[in-house]
């Protein structure tokens, strides 16, 4: 390592250790991006001893990062990931300055943001990539589908002998030839799909409307194309089968074994398919992997629980329409009376453009057993309206807006039972809001 990067990596090992230190929670993207100001180039010092696995796609990342982690954990003692979720370049190169010094099998598993790919791959020259899904997302910022799915077979091509493991239930991941050796993943069974919304259904091919042998969300599924022959490829890894699916945890079948994942919804058994794909990869057993997945803890606004004020608050990050359906469903498994908490903000980081609530079916929760809605964010007044126009009483929503008035309706709701939405920026303040009242450690 050069005198420069040396420097640099002290640097940022300084500030994470003031950071730690004498502050509560944030700053995980800080340290890096003090370390990139003094050396441009330090992410390549720092990765080149490193197998690098980038999970990247619009939905999952952080629990696919985080359940990868504990699943080759089971094998290997010398990893590094950016578990926090801190997924842009200073980000990815916070989670390496306080790394040991590697040894063989040193393995880096970093949830990489899709728009990043580009300024990070050739530095990181990944072994694997790991594509979860690709839906609507900040328009603003990504553009459309193909759009985002062209900066993931950029940053592929720029590492040819790379292997892709993709989710194969995807049209779009099966569009394009890539010169990528290639493994898939996906649903081999058929589900009971409350969740009959669709999009991007149009065959890449020819134009088409895809059919589906079963489908699970979305445009996910077993789908084809009866004009032009175009259908989904062979999986190499499966889920056979799904047992159980309640509001706390999922019982399934991966290639024949049963797997138990305390993180409800289908969307999180695709995440925990990934995980499992990753580990078949890298000869993890069966065993191994069952045991990663019972010990894995919520990851923090992905259906954490926070107990406050004699409260139990499950906390969901949100911010496009699929993500807030499938969590939506997951909220329709309550079975107890609760109160709904929906945080919007509208900064660069959650999407400045907030046309996609309207895709969104919040109608869907009306007929539950929900006794106080409360609303905040900057854009309580936009959050408020959806919620009237899906059919809630605005007599029965609490615009609290600001955290403070947000925590004191959280304080008084009438129900012990409490399913928060919010979207990215909101659950941090909300969270540190928590974090400072020492609801949260």
């Amino acid at each position: 390592m050069t005198l420069k990067s040396t420097i640099a990596k002290n640097a940022g090992k300084l500030v994470h250790y003031l950071l730690t230190t004498f502050t509560k929670g944030g700053g995980s993207s800080l340290p890096g991006k003090i370390a990139l100001s003094i050396d441009k180039n330090l992410l390549r010092n720092l990765a080149k001893n490193y197998d690098v696995i980038v999970i990247t796609g619009t939905n999952g990342k952080t629990l696919t990062t985080t359940l990868t982690t504990n699943v080759l954990s089971k094998k290997y003692n010398n990893i590094i990931t950016n578990r926090t979720g801190s997924n842009m370049k200073q980000g990815i190169v916070g989670a390496f300055l306080n790394a040991p010094r590697t040894t063989k099998d040193a393995i880096a598993i970093l949830e990489v943001d899709e728009g990043s790919l580009k300024n990070v791959v050739r530095e990181l020259q990944p072994k694997l990539f790991v594509h979860t899904n690709i839906f609507s997302d900040q328009l603003d910022r990504y553009g459309t589908t193909d759009k985002i799915y062209n900066l993931l077979t950029d940053a592929a091509r720029e590492v040819p002998e790379a292997t892709i493991i993709a989710n194969g239930d995807l049209p779009l991941f099966n569009s394009q030839d890539l010169p990528n050796p290639k493994k898939y993943f996906g649903f081999d069974t058929d589900i009971d799909s409350s969740d009959q919304s669709k999009e991007d259904t149009q065959c890449s091919k020819c134009g088409h409307t895809l059919n589906y042998h079963h489908f699970t969300y979305a445009n996910l599924g077993d789908y084809y194309c009866q004009s032009c022959g175009f259908k989904r490829p062979e999986l190499d890894y499966k889920v056979t089968g799904v047992q159980e699916l309640n509001v706390t945890h999922s019982t399934f079948t991966l290639d024949n074994d049963s797997y138990t994942l305390h993180n409800a919804g289908v969307y999180n058994i695709y995440n925990a398919l990934a995980a499992y794909s990753v580990g078949r990869f890298f000869d993890v057993s069966p065993a191994d992997i069952k045991d990663a997945f019972l010990a894995n803890e919520r990851v923090f606004g992905r259906q954490e629980v926070i107990i406050a004020y004699d409260k139990k608050i499950i906390l969901n990050v949100v911010k496009n329409p699929v993500g807030v359906d499938q969590v939506l469903n997951l909220v329709k498994l309550e079975k107890e009376p609760f109160t709904l908490v929906a945080l919007l903000n509208n900064r660069p980081a959650d999407g400045i453009d907030l046309k996609w609530l309207d895709d969104t079916q919040f109608e869907s929760l009306t007929d539950l057993n929900i006794e106080k809605v409360i609303t905040g964010g900057i854009a309580v007044d936009t959050m408020t309206d959806r919620l009237v126009t899906a059919g809630f009483d605005r007599n029965n929503i609490d615009a609290a807006g600001d955290l403070a008035s947000v925590i004191e309706a959280i304080e008084h709701a009438p129900t012990t039972q409490i399913h928060m939405l919010a979207t990215y920026t909101a659950m941090l303040e909300i969270r540190k809001a928590l974090i400072d009242k020492g609801h949260i450690k």
